[in-house]
């Protein structure tokens, strides 16, 4: 599957369900685990796992596409859907702002997502 296609419909799904800071890391020159990163918040444990449910149903639904493995659901602080080639991360903003992902991959360039976020 085309990954720009794939990051443009987690985008979506995200700032549909309201979810803050979306960010693109494309990482694919720093590490081979993938090739983006995309980076969200949600409000709470129960808006991070909505976020995760309406992703994981947006993509299954648009691309036929099934997560590859799902961590943090549980708890609702951090959650991860791997999709291969992309990775997404979703956070409560405490633990955005104490593990601070942008900065740590701060030699990654961000993907311009205005295009991909509705007005």
């Amino acid at each position: 599957m085309e990954n720009n296609k794939l990051v443009e419909t987690i985008v979506k799904a995200l700032d549909e369900k309201k979810g803050m800071e979306i960010k693109v890391l494309d990482i694919h020159a720093q590490t081979g685990i993938a090739d983006y990163f995309i980076i969200a918040s949600g409000t709470s444990s129960p808006h991070t796992k909505a976020l995760s449910d309406f992703v994981e149903e947006k993509v299954q639904k648009d691309l036929g596409e099934n997560i590859l493995r799902r961590e943090g659901y549980q708890g609702g602080s951090w959650i991860l859907l791997d999709y291969g080639t992309v990775i997404v991360q979703i956070f409560k903003p405490e633990e955005r702002s104490y593990y601070n992902l942008e900065k740590l991959w701060g030699d990654s360039p961000e993907v311009d997502t205005t295009d991909m976020i509705e007005e």
